[in-house]
């Protein structure tokens, strides 16, 4: 019995950690480019949530992408609902057809995506400021284009396996961006 109940245990833990793969969005449509979307001026608005669910932060961004060849850069300026700013500047490079990777000043390491149809999956680890210390969060990020202006993106964040909140944004593509 003790032995039965171990294998039950297991295999929902095991069922728990298992991931939803990019590949199942392969013929959703329309197909997200990265080098088309994130290409010219963005806006986005979000939130944070903690883990029961309370909004934490509200925020905009505005973005400007350019790529050249198979390498963007994506500027982003955040204002957050409490007034403060942040702004982060992305290099993304399409690795093929599939797979990218990107980095930022604030991104520890090289961050990991893969695309099929309309999904991006990002994965990385993010150097997070809060009440004057930094903490290393584990990003598992994930963007669907619905249409040819807009992106939704839901960002599940963790420390240790342990889930700490969620982002939400909403993209919109060819807003105009007033002057940073």
């Amino acid at each position: 019995m003790k032995t039965v109940l171990c294998l039950v245990c297991a295999c929902l833990l095991g069922g728990g950690c298992a991931s939803v793969s990019p590949r199942q969005y392969a013929a959703e449509k329309p197909a997200l480019d990265l080098s088309q979307y994130l290409k010219g001026p963005l806006e986005a608005w979000g939130m944070f949530q903690d883990r029961h669910g309370n909004v934490v932060k509200r925020f905009h961004v505005k973005l400007l992408g350019t790529w050249r060849h198979n390498v963007g850069t994506l500027e982003e300026d955040f204002t957050y609902s409490d007034g403060t700013t942040q702004r982060r500047v992305w290099t993304i490079t399409r690795i093929d057809e599939h797979r990218y990777t990107g980095t930022a000043a604030d991104v520890v390491g090289t961050a990991v995506g893969e695309a099929h149809g309309n999904a991006l999956n990002w994965r990385y680890v993010l150097a997070l400021p809060v009440d004057g210390k930094v903490y290393h969060v584990r990003f598992d990020d994930w963007m669907f284009l619905v249409d040819d202006e807009v992106m939704l993106n839901r960002a599940v964040m963790s420390k240790w396996g342990i889930r700490l909140g969620e982002v939400t944004l909403s993209f919109r593509k060819g807003a105009p961006v007033r002057s940073r």
